[in-house]
């Protein structure tokens, strides 16, 4: 469990691959704390900010046969992120506020270290220089397996570059988190996302209950 000043705001990280629920669940949270009297703000990431949501549209739809190699993606979405603390999450942090983020550090660690090849020690150095030691209160981990993200994924069409990769790279995305769950229990929660939203729901509130208060 993550101890706050009493005056800073809370920081809270959805993550999981793609098709989990991350945006559902982001809704229903922000509706849940807002009545319970919080100051929340939504976003996600890459983006969350005028100038990093430029950067998200170059990462996630790069011109027709073209791809980022994993290190310049992690460069790119680095960039946008530094952005985006230094003009939304921390003001608001400091402000008192709660934030939720669609995404956030463990995605790059996930998509271009784990499962992209770029070097882990490169982008944990640059990690720390860009998030200056201040990780999120709380990360919960949205884990479904890949035959049901699947189906999601089909069912609403394939968005992004990420999206349209084949099952085994979301096995592997997967995988990735778990491993980043385990290593960071104090931080991370793993919930299981392929129940109902409503039970989703009730059980990331329960956690973000008794950790944040």
């Amino acid at each position: 469990m993550n101890n706050q000043n009493s005056d800073r705001g809370a920081f809270i990280t959805l993550e999981g691959g793609e098709g989990t629920g991350k945006s559902t669940l982001l809704k229903s949270l922000v509706t849940a704390l807002s009545a319970r009297g919080r100051h929340v703000i939504a976003t996600r990431e890459p983006g969350g900010s005028p100038l990093a949501e430029h950067v998200r549209a170059l990462v996630l739809h790069p011109p027709d046969d073209t791809r980022w190699s994993a290190l310049s993606a992690a460069l790119l979405v680095n960039a946008a992120r530094r952005n985006h603390l230094e003009t939304l999450i921390w003001p608001a942090l400091e402000a008192g506020k709660t934030v939720i983020c669609d995404r956030f550090a463990d995605s790059t660690r996930v998509y271009q270290g784990y499962c992209g090849g770029a070097d882990l020690g490169v982008l944990n150095d640059m990690e720390t220089a860009v998030m200056a030691h201040r990780a999120p209160d709380l990360t919960l981990i949205l884990d479904v397996p890949v035959s049901v993200t699947k189906s999601r994924r089909q069912s609403r069409g394939v968005t992004d570059d990420f999206e349209a990769r084949p099952d085994a790279f979301h096995e592997e995305v997967r995988r990735a988190f778990q491993i980043i769950a385990s290593e960071e229990p104090d931080r991370c929660v793993i919930i299981d996302a392929s129940h109902s939203e409503c039970e989703v729901f009730d059980r990331a509130l329960d956690v973000i209950t008794r950790r944040i208060g």
